[in-house]
């Protein structure tokens, strides 16, 4: 199997292992670097992201916690290939649902996210979600508002550390896109999805749980209202 090729480390601090294990996460979490995918091996990917090694392997040690890679002797460092169980949800991302009901379910299912999200996420997390927060306060078009966004999310429920919680998320993502996509037209809607991440970031970093929460349903509901005199009230686009 070729090796995975890594992009380099775009931000850095004191903490290079934090910043590392958090540039590495990211690539796992957005799909850069694919289930199955093989690293370089230590000593390449640490002169490739102009590291030491001994951050490199802190940085390695957190993701193998997370059970994000996998390390053996001999056969190098491995991203961790997704069970059966999530392959399985994954499947129904195939069949046709309805804006509404998949908006329903968003609305369900994302406070719990935040909430856990709040309760389990790591420096590492902290560091990319601020990361996309910084980003999003200089984007200029709609596309660029829209990526942030997804990405947002998309960290916040890789932050729970549950593959199927993650899977659940990429699927209702891509079932209101539509309307995501709606409430990003508009200088009104990407400033209030930038204040609603604000917000929820702000309740993940105190760890607290129900506020966490209550962030998200007051992000979802402002959002959706934005788009309601144009797009019927299906909710779910934030």
């Amino acid at each position: 199997m070729a090796e995975a090729h890594i992009p380099p480390l775009a931000f850095r601090s004191q903490n290079v292992a934090v910043m590392l294990a958090a540039h590495l996460e990211k690539l796992i979490a957005t799909g850069i670097l694919a289930p199955g995918a093989k690293l370089p091996a230590e000593r390449e990917l640490a002169k490739t992201l102009s590291v030491s090694r001994a951050s490199l392997r802190e940085a390695l040690y957190d993701l193998e916690a997370k059970n994000l890679v996998e390390r053996r002797p001999g056969r190098g460092t491995h991203v961790v290939e997704q069970g059966s169980h999530v392959q399985a949800l994954q499947d129904l991302s195939s069949s046709r649902y309805g804006q509404d009901s998949a908006a329903e379910l968003r609305r369900l299912v994302e406070p719990s996210v935040a909430a856990l999200a709040a309760q389990r996420a790591t420096e590492s997390n902290l560091v990319q979600l601020r990361d996309v927060i910084d980003r999003s306060r200089h984007v200029r078009t709609a596309a660029h508002s829209l990526e942030c966004d997804r990405e947002f999310h998309l960290l916040l429920a890789h932050a729970t550390f549950n593959p199927l919680i993650t899977t659940l998320h990429s699927m209702t993502t891509e079932w209101t896109i539509e309307l995501r996509t709606h409430s990003h037209t508009t200088q009104e809607g990407r400033s209030s999805s930038l204040r609603g991440h604000e917000e929820i970031l702000a309740a993940v970093e105190a760890h607290d749980a129900g506020v966490a929460a209550e962030a998200m349903r007051r992000h979802l509901d402002e959002v959706r209202s934005l788009i309601a005199e144009e797009v019927p009230p299906t909710g779910g686009a934030a």
